[in-house]
């Protein structure tokens, strides 16, 4: 890989977003990339939007991640990859958990959420991920984020050992087992599409 990569992770506070940013990005590092990593977290305690910027590469000079210019977004929800579309590059990879979460403002009444969001993330091209089945199936619902980070390596391609060992070193003892289930399950249902 010759030019640095940009993947823009996004999803609702306590979806694991952060966590999935740090996996990808020490996985990227044990298959020998440089890589910088840019968060924003907004409201993630409260369920507000959450939005972080991994870039991998033999050289990353920037964290730019302007409107057009991302090779991958990956959501944690429908309508947060609507929201963060409009960065991704016209020959981007678009993977989006197959859930829908509505904020606060749309459970008041305050708002309404978008109409046919996955119609339109299907326009796109997206991956739609049934991330929370997954990992049911893995054995524990909360490894929904792995899930989706094996879903991403068909198409970073670094390797299962380096993300077995970041996902080894990174996720509590007890729930391992699970997320490396949760990590292949993924990466199987993304490599069959």
């Amino acid at each position: 890989m010759s030019e640095a990569k940009t993947v823009l992770l996004c999803g609702v506070g306590g979806q694991g977003t952060i966590l999935a940013a740090d996996l990808l990005a020490r996985a990227a590092l044990k298959a020998g990339f440089e890589v910088k990593v840019s968060e924003i977290h907004g409201m993630a305690q409260r369920g507000g939007a959450v939005t972080t910027v991994v870039r991998f590469g033999e050289q990353v000079d920037t964290m730019v991640a302007d409107a057009g210019s991302t090779d991958c977004i990956v959501s944690f929800e429908t309508t947060e990859a609507l929201r963060n579309c409009s960065f991704l590059a016209k020959v981007g990879y678009l993977l989006v958990a197959d859930e829908t979460i509505k904020p606060l403002p749309v459970a008041c009444g305050r708002a309404s959420m978008p109409a046919d969001a996955k119609g339109k993330l299907d326009e796109l091209g997206a991956v739609l991920l049934p991330a929370h089945d997954i990992a049911v199936e893995a054995g524990n619902a909360k490894c929904e984020n792995v899930a989706i980070l094996g879903a991403l390596e068909a198409w970073v391609g670094f390797g299962a050992e380096a993300w077995k060992s970041a996902i080894e070193e990174r996720v509590p003892p007890k729930t391992v087992e699970a997320n490396l289930k949760a990590f292949d399950l993924g990466l199987a249902f993304a490599s069959n599409r």
